[in-house]
């Protein structure tokens, strides 16, 4: 059931959610453990959960001794395979506390492009969630090229939400909402609810996250955010300590409207 309000998450049968690199990574890794609580919780009652998870690279930094991100496409593609084994040993290792089970499933753009790899990512997504696996998404950055990439995991996220029709999509960051302005400016004001089709006329959005670590912000979410919607899922951006809140239908960060469903009118009299 797609939620028409926060009220009825609970109630959500399949949910995507989408944390970034600056939320699990370096000084911030510790946030993998309540994140894990908050999707056990909701997997526990039913909900089928999808974890569409960014810092494969930011993950692998310290192991690699680097500085920070890496510019060249070789290393990023080299800390990816490296971060990406970390990641998953530590999501498992914390899912391991409530006997779920995680699935590693990567992908590019093009596998969501044609209809082939996009046909078989969706039957081998239903299956994961049929056996009541937690699949953990992310771009297969080790073989991505600068030309074929999402661009950003928000954007994938929203793809993942529409490919395997979830009734809501998640997005998190190190804000708890969007606001009217960057929120560290005088007057910045919370979005509580943005309507279908609503351009935020006035709205000032701009990046945001930690430096250095992610590739998105607010502009990168409210994009996705669109293209979710569109598909027919609800999303609520908010920040990723308040997971647990939002995935229990408490009143916090930005609720975006999906599309209304569209009815076919009805003739009085058929066709001669």
């Amino acid at each position: 059931m797609t939620p028409a309000s926060r009220a009825e998450v609970p109630a959500s049968s399949r949910i995507v959610v989408k944390v970034g690199s600056s939320s699990i990574s370096g000084e911030n890794s510790d946030q993998i453990g309540p994140l894990v609580d908050a999707l056990a919780a909701a997997h526990a009652r039913g909900a089928e959960i999808v974890l569409v998870s960014s810092g494969a690279i930011a993950t692998a930094i310290p192991f690699l001794s680097l500085d920070g991100r890496p510019t060249d496409l070789a290393t990023q593609q080299a800390a990816a395979a490296v971060g990406q084994n970390v990641l998953m040993w530590r999501y498992q290792t914390s899912l391991d506390r409530y006997g779920v089970l995680a699935g590693q499933v990567l992908l590019t753009a093009g596998d969501l492009e044609n209809s082939t790899p996009r046909s078989n990512a969706q039957r081998a997504m239903d299956r994961l969630l049929a056996l009541r696996i937690l699949p953990i998404v992310n771009e297969n950055d080790t073989v991505a090229t600068h030309e074929i990439r999402f661009g950003d995991n928000d954007r994938l996220a929203a793809l993942v939400a529409e490919l395997i029709g979830a009734d809501l999509l998640v997005l998190l960051s190190d804000v708890d909402a969007l606001y009217t302005k960057p929120p560290h400016l005088e007057g910045a004001r919370r979005i509580e609810h943005v309507p279908y089709g609503d351009e935020l006329a006035g709205v000032e959005i701009g990046s945001a996250g930690r430096a250095g670590v992610g590739t998105g912000g607010a502009e990168t979410k409210v994009s996705a955010a669109r293209i979710a919607a569109e598909a027919g899922t609800a999303v609520l951006i908010t920040a990723t300590p308040l997971v647990a809140e939002a995935l229990a239908g408490h009143d916090i960060g930005t609720w975006f409207d999906p599309v209304p469903p569209r009815h076919t009118a009805e003739r009085d009299t058929p066709l001669a």
